[in-house]
C-alpha cells in the first residue's frame, strides 16, 4: 500500500463523518481497505474516493452517481470525458436549484401579500385570546 495507511477513526475525524458511514461505503464496495488482524487500513486511494463521494453527496448526487463519475476517472488517460459529464451534471443541478429558488421567492411574495391583507383587515385590532380549557390550571 503506497503512502501511509489511514485508520477508520482518522478518516472519520478528517471528513467529519461517523465510522459507520465509512463502513457503509465499504459494504457497498465503494472502498476496499486492507486488513491487519481486525483493523481496517485505508489507502490514499480509499481516502480520495471517500473525499470525492462526500463532495458529490454535498452537491446532491446519489451514491450511484458519485461512483459513476469516480469510476470514469482514469489517471493514465485524459479526464476530459469525466469533466464534461460532471460539468453538464453540475449545470443541470444548478439550473434546478435556481428554478426552486424562483419558485420559493414567488411563494414568499404571495405570503407577503396575504400577510399585508390580513394586517390591514385587522386594522390594529388586538389579537383575541383563545378560550381557556376548563381542564387546565
Amino acid at each position: 500500500m503506497p503512502g501511509r495507511p489511514y485508520t477508520i477513526s482518522e478518516l472519520a475525524s478528517e471528513f467529519g463523518v461517523t465510522t459507520r458511514t465509512i463502513r457503509f461505503y465499504e459494504e457497498k464496495g465503494l472502498i476496499s481497505p486492507a486488513r491487519a488482524g481486525h483493523k481496517r487500513l485505508y489507502s490514499a486511494a480509499d481516502r480520495v474516493r471517500i473525499k470525492l463521494i462526500l463532495r458529490g453527496r454535498r452537491i446532491g448526487m446519489t451514491l450511484r452517481e458519485c461512483v459513476g463519475f469516480i469510476d470514469m476517472y482514469d489517471p493514465a488517460h485524459d479526464n476530459a470525458e469525466q469533466l464534461h459529464a460532471l460539468l453538464a451534471d453540475v449545470k443541470q443541478r444548478r439550473e434546478n436549484l435556481l428554478q426552486r429558488k424562483r419558485d420559493i421567492d414567488a411563494m414568499l411574495a404571495g405570503l407577503d401579500e396575504v400577510q399585508v391583507l390580513c394586517e390591514s383587515s385587522l386594522g390594529g385590532r388586538p389579537r383575541l385570546e383563545k378560550p381557556r380549557n376548563r381542564n387546565t390550571l
